[in-house]
C-alpha cells in the first residue's frame, strides 16, 4: 500500500512523483552508528575530511528517532542484541540498514557457527539491505555500500495503488 492509495482519480501517473521523493530520501539520508568493535575506528574515518560522508548527503544522527540508516559495524552480543533491534524498531519507516565488517555481516571469527556470546550475524535480528565485507573494511567501502544503498532507494516506489482497483476501475466496475 502508497501513501496516496485512492486520494487521486485513477488516470493521475505517479512516476515523476515518485523519482522527486526518491531523490530527496537517497540524497538527504541520516545515520545512525552502532560501533561495537574495531570497525568503529573505519566508520570515524569516514567521517573525517578526507572521506566525508556529508558529500554523499549523509549526516550522523545520535536519536534512532531522526535516523534513515543503521550502520552496524562490529561483533554483536547477545546482551546487545536486544539494544539493537529495540533501536531499530524506534527509527521511522522507510528505514535501513547497512552491516559493515565481517563480525555484523556473519559474526567474524568470534562465532564460527554457533557461539556463546556473539550472534552469527545482524541479519539474524534485522533486515539487512547492505552488507559491506571486510575486517575492518576500508572506508572507500563503507562509501560504496552507502551509494549501493541510495541506488536501491532511487529505484523504489513509494506511491503505489492497489492493483486490483487499478484493474476495476474508480468506481468498482469493469
Amino acid at each position: 500500500m502508497g501513501i496516496l492509495e485512492n486520494a487521486f482519480p485513477e488516470y493521475v501517473v505517479f512516476s515523476q512523483l515518485d523519482k522527486a521523493i526518491n531523490w530527496a530520501r537517497e540524497n538527504s539520508i541520516s545515520y545512525l552508528t552502532m560501533d561495537l568493535a574495531c570497525c568503529g575506528v573505519e566508520m570515524a574515518q569516514v567521517a573525517g575530511g578526507r572521506f566525508d560522508i556529508e558529500r554523499f548527503g549523509a549526516v550522523a544522527q545520535v536519536s534512532p528517532r531522526h535516523a534513515d540508516l543503521m550502520i552496524v559495524a562490529g561483533t554483536i552480543t547477545y546482551k546487545m542484541a536486544s539494544r539493537i533491534r529495540q533501536l531499530y524498531e524506534q527509527m521511522p519507516h522507510p528505514r535501513y540498514v547497512l552491516s559493515m565488517g565481517s563480525c555484523s555481516n556473519c559474526g567474524g571469527m568470534f562465532s564460527w557457527e554457533y557461539s556463546y556470546s556473539a550472534v552469527s550475524g545482524v541479519d539474524k535480528l534485522i533486515p539487512v539491505d547492505v552488507f559491506v565485507p571486510g575486517c575492518p573494511p576500508r572506508p572507500e567501502a563503507l562509501l560504496h555500500g552507502l551509494i549501493t544503498l541510495q541506488r536501491r532507494i532511487a529505484g523504489q516506489r513509494v506511491l503505489v495503488r492497489d492493483e486490483l482497483s487499478v484493474v476495476r476501475g474508480a468506481n468498482g466496475n469493469p
